[in-house]
């Protein structure tokens, strides 16, 4: 998922969308929206080292209760496609679409995109996608 927890609270506050945004505290930050990643400011990195980066940048505590709605709502997306998929974290999953694939007769990409489109129109979040033979190339193909 892209920026879940960042794309989460703006999902649910319209207000933040355009704004740099960071998800945590002065402490540490759990991730950043795009907007702030432009200026540098980056998950994992202590916020008022983002601060510095980024005045203009705006904090939004962790709430992982959310997190966890909007995670199993794109799960659920994820079971059609691959009823046995490896969710490593709240927002990020490995699927094996090869039997879809075949089912439906369409390429590997053809499914990822119907996959991202899905996840986007029932939950209102982007996401990319990786289409490999295995999980690590996956990873490195993300679009």
């Amino acid at each position: 998922m892209d920026a879940f927890y960042a794309a989460v609270e703006t999902l649910e506050n319209p207000s933040l969308k355009g704004k740099p945004l960071a998800v945590g505290s002065m402490s540490m930050i759990c991730t950043a929206n795009y907007e702030a990643r432009k200026f540098g400011v980056r998950a994992a990195m202590p916020g008022f080292i983002a601060r510095k980066l980024c005045p203009n940048l705006v904090f939004v505590p962790t709430n992982f209760d959310k997190y966890s709605y909007y995670s199993e709502m794109t799960r659920k997306v994820f079971r059609r496609y691959d009823p046995c998929f490896i969710a490593t974290s709240l927002d990020e999953a490995y699927l094996n679409i090869t039997d879809i694939c075949k089912e439906r007769g369409v390429s590997s990409q053809e499914v990822a995109e119907q996959l991202r489109n899905t996840i986007y129109v029932e939950t209102g979040l982007t996401c990319s996608a990786g289409v490999a033979p295995n999980r690590l190339l996956a990873k490195v193909a993300l679009c």
